[in-house]
């Protein structure tokens, strides 16, 4: 069925300047479980329905991000890993995805032993960052799905990136490790990447029911004031559902609360770098059950 993507009325009928090359969003937090990968997946997603150009990067090795938008990994000939230790060109690396506008370079089990082998390269911590600058110029925006680690592979994606993205679920010890993040962030900052700012921070696993997921959201608002994105992402069970299809929620249910909030979250990225909004369709893909 077609459906009509709803925009947030702040958000429409506003004039923006259009961003020249692509802005690379790193989704990043030590702390796992807090929807890093959904967040990458989804806001890439939303960003490609509303009509701009998108790459994903998959930089763990688990490669939720990939198999999450129904790439296989292991069908494919080259990967990010390639592209980092073997010196492939990322252009043979990038997949296309069932999403219009969407690629993907996807991650590779063998990502685990990249942390060790890139020790000894020259300008270790920038080897990503040479890799992106040769895609800037093809993409609207590059988001790199990063390790729940601060190892050295996140630390090439923080050195490749304009800025950061960090989800922080309204759970029980949420903010927990999040100074040790911005503070990591801050080194990158001094010593390897000066034009490194903070995207947002993004509360997700809301429900409105518990008070402890309230508690959570205004204590984030207190201490992080307008870094923390208006829009929030609430639990929802299609959310959880759309990976397991490959696809992502928007595609897999475009009606869905979900949805909704991610194509919001999307819009509100849009605007904060001065980008236009466009209203469009999308149709859902989600699978009829058998009666």
């Amino acid at each position: 069925m077609e459906i009509n993507i709803l925009i947030s009325p702040q958000f429409q009928h506003q004039q923006f300047s259009i961003y020249t090359m692509g802005k690379v969003i790193a989704i990043a937090n030590q702390k796992g479980g807090v929807g890093k990968t959904t967040t990458a997946i989804n806001l890439s997603a939303s960003l490609a329905i509303l009509d701009y150009k998108i790459l994903l990067i998959d930089a763990d090795p688990q490669a939720n991000a990939s198999t999450g938008i129904g790439v296989n990994n292991e069908e494919t000939e080259y990967n990010l890993y390639d592209c980092l230790i073997n010196e492939i060109s990322p252009f043979d690396a990038i997949v296309s995805t069932d999403t219009p506008g969407l690629d993907l370079i996807p991650a590779h089990i063998n990502l685990v032993g990249a942390e060790i082998e890139l020790i000894n390269r020259f300008r270790r911590e920038f080897v990503l960052k040479k890799i992106i600058s040769e895609l800037k110029e093809e993409y609207d925006f590059i988001i790199i799905d990063c390790l729940p680690s601060l190892g050295l592979v996140t630390v090439n994606a923080l050195t490749a990136a304009d800025s950061v993205l960090v989800p922080v679920q309204c759970e029980y010890f949420a903010l927990e490790g999040l100074g040790k993040l911005m503070n990591t962030i801050r080194q990158v900052k001094n010593q390897l990447n000066p034009e490194l700012d903070i995207e947002g921070i993004l509360l997700s696993m809301y429900d409105a029911r518990l008070r402890l997921a309230n508690e959570v959201v205004q204590e984030a608002r207190k201490y992080f004031e307008e870094r923390v994105f208006k829009t929030i992402i609430h639990r929802n069970s299609r959310i959880a559902e759309s990976p397991g299809e490959g696809m992502p929620v928007a595609m897999y249910d475009a009606s869905c609360k979900g949805a909704i909030n991610f194509l919001n979250l999307a819009q509100e990225v849009l605007r904060k770098n001065k980008m236009k909004v466009k209203r469009l369709k999308t149709k859902s893909k989600k699978k009829k059950k058998m009666k």
